[in-house]
């Protein structure tokens, strides 16, 4: 089992940045692939980013590729989402979650999820 808890969510201007950080208690998180999703408000939850539980592979939606950046410290068993140049469009809750392999961006295939932390970004 593994218990995931989001934070560093806010209020932010548009071209600002911010990091979203998410601590995992429970089993080690360096067994698991580590992904962010999110969810605007009325809109279903879609994937952002992964990252392999080794760090060398990372997996970014089109949406935030070259503008958020996924990693992990797995002594530390956190996982982090660095997004920066933030836009009006990213405003939404957004989750971390766990999958016990690599290269899905399925919510299905996440088997752990955290509870979710706000972003907002104003125009």
């Amino acid at each position: 089992q593994v218990q995931l808890a989001e934070s560093g969510g806010g209020l932010v201007q548009a071209g600002g940045s911010l990091r979203l950080s998410c601590a995992a208690t429970g089993r080690r998180n360096s067994e698991f692939t580590m992904g962010w999703f999110r969810q605007p408000p009325g809109k279903e939850r879609v994937f952002v980013a992964a990252i392999h539980w080794g760090g060398g592979n990372t997996d970014y939606a089109d949406s935030v590729k070259g503008r958020f950046t996924i990693s992990r410290d797995n002594a530390k068993n956190t996982l982090y989402l660095q997004m920066n140049s933030l836009e009006p469009e990213d405003t939404a809750n957004y989750y971390c979650a766990a999958a016990e392999f690599y290269g899905s961006r399925r919510r299905n295939d996440y088997k752990y999820w955290g509870q979710g932390t706000q972003v907002t970004v104003s125009s």
